[in-house]
């Protein structure tokens, strides 16, 4: 947002320079980005003086060139050649001298030297309006008024300023802030509580207005007042549109808009002066001079002011009359109703609309205006009227305009102030600042805010309506460390803060853990809808009817169920990417799944990972091979070692509709995880035509109750490692041979490693063979021999004893 240093201390009184007040407003929440220097003319003309004319003559040589003595104020008079048809001696015109540069409108510059002209010499120019970058004029010299006294800068003799504009960086909460007058009252507030030097606040003034008389008036109907609380509206004829004022030209470009004509730049500086949009219409095209607030039938057609015809909901609010639509309230004007050159009478708007009713209609509509955008965030519905006076009057100043019959205002159900308790130790303990009720009430009075109950202890303390962000006690906290300043809370000299608590087990910590481990390893999150096809998981045989969850209304066959796992989204995602030649992936996503038994309904959190594809990317010294089932389970190991390095785990063997090779990871509280490679049929179904690993998360896996860390010494004395080639069943897991193993040994052993599998024909059938690594360490003493043969002995035993495993001779 851009605000005009100038233009802000038209509406405060305070000796604060830009640099000064940009710090002050920055510690108050509303940011200065960045302070530009706007010049009313490019150089502000530099070099360029006021001159006399005391002679004028015709140039000897040449009919339509004039040579002229003009009197600049200093030295003597200077001889320039000038072209102009109406140079004349006694004139007061403004000359740019020798060494200075005007810049033209177009962008381009002219630099002034001595030159001769046709054999005369020439000091100078004497300028018109286009070489001065004032206009378009070109038809003759500029020719000023004879009051003008050479020698005094063109600057100061046109009334041209420098004005400095700052860029505030407004947060979406700060409604009240989007204007000059907004920030103007944070500054005098914050001058005032911080100096103690009071800087007032100079509200412009609106007193003079007056009804006016005659018919002709627009009359007013508001038909829905829940979208429309506050509307208020004055006819004024005798309009006469043309340019605006320098000065009002200036400040709207300065912030940076195009001024249009007057009409329309003076409710774009009221809007931004005091922050209430306001909406002109030609009084003659409105039909039975009869205004209507409220929506239009479904699907009306109405063209806006940029020429595109756009259809209407039934919610959308309408500024219309007794035919039809004139504009879509507080968000865009229509193209038949707007001010025009030919205007002559002139209805003028200001209104307070809901911000929901217009923030639906902008985005429905895809619009997004000056005016939609404050109305989106809320206005002040006491400034309708205040507003609504001042640009009568700067109208009837600047467009020669009347009022015709009465201001209208149409105001129901006014808005009460809201009322909220604020506690003097509520301050303290959230700010960090001791201040008392008394300052407390005088610091608020600051803010427009009234004091209707006081105690000891609090204030009871009505907000103004504008202040849409304030609701509760710790806002109005908010809004006196704002005030007070945030460099101002004392910082002690010692902090006091209670000891560690252990606090209770958070889900989400947990959750979240997962997820960055997944992205740290690689995976990439995607997000699919929760609804599947019903019709094909029953045909791959995934859930029966009685256990999926159906829709009652589908948008659409294909997304007709809630989906009971987190395969067939990630499948979709994974079709997508290959049939854009991305096959190595590695995808995860976390939501929920919905299951039904009976009449009861379950949707608990789960986070599916998809691998598909080869391990790596091919390079020079590493060659990529498809992935396996090897992959996945380290991934899950590492991902439960993370999480909960010191809990038992169990890997069971699971029949699975949608996997094959499919295992359950359970912990003491549960399933953990499912995991194998999906069927080919099922992958088929989703257009994936390559082996696919898959495994949903549970939920148990990140609310295991969390062990507390414990830290032990590094040993300090070598560990013993023995190796064991073992036959057993094709049917006994690793899993459990390591379960059989700890239960044997379970001081010594720390470690059992898998690093070989052998299955061939060498193998009595049914059979597979094991390479097993045992790793043995005492924490108080050097292992001997025989202590590690008696161990592994044991180890032996059970292994035979608990899965059936011989050792290979």
């Amino acid at each position: 947002m851009r605000i005009s240093w100038d233009w802000l201390r038209d509406l405060i009184d305070t000796d604060l320079d830009v640099t000064a007040a940009a710090d002050l407003l920055t510690s108050t929440g509303l940011e200065v980005e960045r302070v530009d220097v706007v010049e009313a003319v490019p150089g502000m003309l530099e070099g360029v003086v006021v001159g006399h004319v005391m002679e004028c003559a015709k140039h000897p040589d040449a009919d339509r060139l004039s040579v002229t003595r003009v009197d600049v104020g200093q030295g003597g008079p200077l001889q320039i050649v000038c072209g102009a048809p109406n140079v004349a001696a006694g004139q007061k015109v403004l000359v740019a001298l020798v060494g200075s540069t005007l810049h033209l409108r177009d962008g381009s510059t002219i630099t002034i030297k001595k030159s001769k002209i046709r054999g005369v010499e020439s000091h100078g120019m004497i300028c018109a309006e286009d070489e001065l970058g004032l206009g378009e004029g070109h038809d003759g010299i500029l020719v000023l008024g004879a009051e003008a006294v050479p020698g005094t800068p063109a600057a100061q003799q046109l009334g041209l300023r420098r004005d400095a504009v700052l860029e505030i960086g407004l947060t979406p909460n700060r409604a009240d802030a989007m204007s000059h007058l907004g920030v103007a009252r944070d500054l005098a507030a914050a001058v005032t509580h911080r100096t103690g030097r009071r800087a007032a606040l100079r509200m412009p003034d609106a007193s003079a207005f007056r009804d006016g008389a005659g018919d002709g008036a627009v009359t007013v109907e508001v038909r829905d007042a829940h979208a429309c609380p506050r509307y208020a509206g004055v006819t004024l004829t005798g309009v006469r549109v043309g340019p605006s004022p320098d000065r009002l030209a200036e400040r709207l470009k300065a912030i940076g808009l195009r001024p249009i004509n007057n009409v329309v730049d003076i409710t774009n500086y009221v809007q931004h002066e005091l922050g209430q949009p306001l909406h002109a219409f030609d009084a003659d095209r409105i039909r039975d001079r009869h205004v209507i607030v409220g929506p239009l039938p479904d699907g009306t057609p109405f063209t806006t002011l940029d020429g595109v015809e756009r259809t209407l909901g039934a919610e959308d609010l309408m500024i219309a009359d007794t035919e039809g639509g004139l504009c879509i309230a507080g968000v865009f004007g229509g193209l038949h109703s707007g001010v025009t050159e030919a205007t002559t009478t002139v209805f003028l708007e200001s209104a307070c609309f809901d911000a929901v009713s217009v923030r639906r209609t902008a985005r429905r509509h895809g619009l997004r205006t000056d005016a939609s955008f404050r109305f989106e965030r809320g206005v002040d519905p006491a400034m309708t009227v205040h507003a609504l006076q001042r640009a009568a009057l700067l109208m009837m100043e600047h467009c020669g305009a009347r009022p015709v019959g009465p201001l209208i205002d149409l105001y129901p159900h006014p808005k009460p102030w809201r009322q909220v308790r604020l506690h003097a130790a509520a301050v303290r303990d959230l700010a960090g600042i001791a201040l008392s009720v008394e300052e407390l009430e005088a610091l608020l009075a600051l803010l427009d805010c009234r004091i209707i109950e006081r105690s000891d202890r609090s204030l009871l303390v009505e907000v103004p309506p504008y202040r849409v962000d304030v609701h509760r006690e710790a806002d109005l906290v908010e809004e006196v460390l704002r005030i007070h300043g945030f460099d101002r809370v004392p910082i002690p000299e010692r902090l006091s803060v209670p000891p560690a608590a252990q606090h209770g087990h958070r889900a989400e910590e947990p959750a979240q853990a997962v997820v960055d481990h997944l992205a740290a390893r690689g995976f990439r999150e995607v997000m699919t809808p929760s609804l599947v096809n019903g019709a094909m998981l029953e045909r791959l045989g995934a859930a029966g009817a009685d256990v999926l969850i159906r829709l009652l209304n589908p948008l659409s066959a294909e997304l007709d169920t809630m989906r009971p796992s987190m395969l067939p989204g990630l499948l979709g995602a994974a079709a997508h990417n290959i049939a854009r030649q991305q096959r190595d992936l590695r995808l995860f996503e976390q939501g929920r799944v919905y299951h039904r038994a009976g009449e009861r309904r379950s949707e608990p959190a789960r986070i599916g990972l998809l691998i598909t594809g080869r391990n790596v990317r091919e390079r020079w010294r590493q060659r990529p091979r498809a992935v396996e089932m090897a992959d996945l389970k380290a991934e899950l190991e590492l991902l439960v070692e993370r999480a909960h390095p010191t809990a038992r785990l169990q890997v069971k063997p699971l029949e699975h509709p949608l996997l094959q090779d499919a295992f359950a990871l359970a912990g003491p509280t549960g399933q953990l995880a499912v995991a194998g490679t999906v069927r080919p049929e099922v992958a088929k179904a989703h257009d994936v035509d390559q082996a696919v690993l898959f495994a949903e998360l549970c939920d148990a896996l990140w609310t295991l109750p969390a062990s507390p860390v414990q830290f032990a010494e590094v040993p300090r004395f070598p560990a013993v490692r023995r190796d064991l080639s073992l036959v057993l069943d094709h049917a006994t897991t690793f899993e459990d041979l390591r379960r059989a193993a700890h239960q044997a040994e379970r001081k010594l052993l720390r470690d059992v490693d898998l690093f070989d599998v052998y299955e061939g024909d060498k193998l009595p059938p049914g059979t597979k063979s094991y390479a097993v690594r045992f790793t043995l360490l005492d924490l108080e003493r050097t292992l001997t021999d025989e202590q590690v043969d008696k161990a592994m002995k044991r180890i032996r035993e059970a292994l035979e004893r608990e899965a059936g495993a011989k050792v290979r001779g």
